[in-house]
């Protein structure tokens, strides 16, 4: 394609948190972040660590799209309207978490940002 780099929005998944971050293309430097352990998301985290039985995951989909709204508006707010995600990473994920970040991409999308190559994850 052409030489117009997308800025560049990787995930990174544990059990206890979702991390979204935007990159500059030209410098690498996170632009815009948003994460499950963020202040708004304190109580919900809370009641998962006081939770019996104990779940595996402490953040689940409803959670991944809030935080996919919270990346939309940074981005929207600092004039980012298109980003890229790296498809063969994230096809490389586990089913189950997979699943779990499709909400994610479909609410920065709902939110007014192009994210190039989350179509090809489905639905």
């Amino acid at each position: 394609m052409g030489g117009i780099q997308n800025h560049l929005l990787r995930l990174i998944l544990s059990c206890r948190k979702i991390t979204a971050q935007v990159t500059n293309p030209s410098s690498e430097s996170i632009v815009a972040m948003a994460c499950s352990s963020e202040l708004q998301f304190a109580q919900h985290y809370r009641c998962q660590l006081n939770r019996h039985p104990r779940r595996h995951h402490y953040w689940d989909a409803k959670v991944a799209a809030r935080i996919g709204d919270n990346l939309a508006a940074r981005l929207k707010l600092i004039g980012v309207s298109d980003v890229c995600i790296d498809v063969d990473e994230e096809l490389r994920r586990p089913l189950h978490q997979r699943k779990m970040v499709v909400p994610f991409f479909q609410s920065v999308e709902r939110a007014g940002v192009h994210v190039d190559g989350a179509r090809l994850l489905g639905s």
